[in-house]
């Protein structure tokens, strides 16, 4: 059976949930104790987990956002964003958001499933993760306006201890331990790492082949 198929199946048994996602958590949210629960006017955002083989191993993409003003600027993170009113539900807003960032062609992706819903406090949004399947590596075509570059990253490396590590950061202005992914260099953290760890753990739990 597919990888799809059994990792769908996986998700709809039930979800790690938050207390999973907090295993990644930087030293801020918890020393400060952030709140895991949305607030009244918090803003619902979407992002998009590809899943697609390469040389019949399962891959993914992240983003790496452009340096700016905003408290996410130069980071790296799924494709996705802030709801629009045109947006008919979770799914409809990452599979858009991922369109608009990376030039993947909608009608390509088969959605697998969602993923626990994330609070993000620092910008008050409650994030969505969608995770959807690619029969084959899209052509990717990232807007330079949102995309410095998109790193194509082999999943089951993620499985491996010695990717994740901890060590300060200089972030927005102060010193905080974070844990994180170091994927070729590239260091994966905050609400990212969070939601890839829910993703890792369905994966660990029903011992998926990451092969296609």
């Amino acid at each position: 059976m597919s990888f799809r198929i059994e990792l769908e199946k996986e998700i709809n048994k039930h979800l790690p949930g938050t207390d999973v996602q907090w295993e990644m958590a930087s030293s801020d949210r918890l020393v400060r104790g952030f709140p895991r629960e949305p607030q009244e006017n918090s803003l619902p955002a979407s992002v998009l987990i590809l899943l697609y083989p390469v040389n019949g191993k399962i891959n993914t993409i992240f983003i790496q956002r452009p340096e700016y003003e905003g408290i996410h600027g130069g980071q790296i993170s799924f494709p996705g964003g802030k709801r629009e009113p045109s947006d008919s539900d979770p799914v409809a807003t990452a599979i858009r958001e991922a369109s608009e960032e990376t030039g993947i062609i909608p009608g390509n992706v088969k959605i697998i499933g969602t993923l626990t819903p994330l609070y993000i406090p620092v910008s008050n949004i409650i994030v969505t993760p969608v995770a959807g399947w690619a029969e084959m590596r899209p052509d990717f075509i990232p807007r330079s306006s949102e995309v410095d570059f998109i790193i194509e990253a082999e999943l089951s490396r993620f499985l491996s201890i010695s990717i994740l590590k901890t060590r300060p950061f200089q972030i927005r202005g102060e010193m905080i331990d974070i844990r994180y992914f170091d994927y070729e260099g590239h260091i994966i953290w905050g609400a990212t790492a969070m939601i890839l760890n829910e993703l890792l753990e369905i994966i660990r739990r029903a011992n998926l082949d990451l092969k296609e």
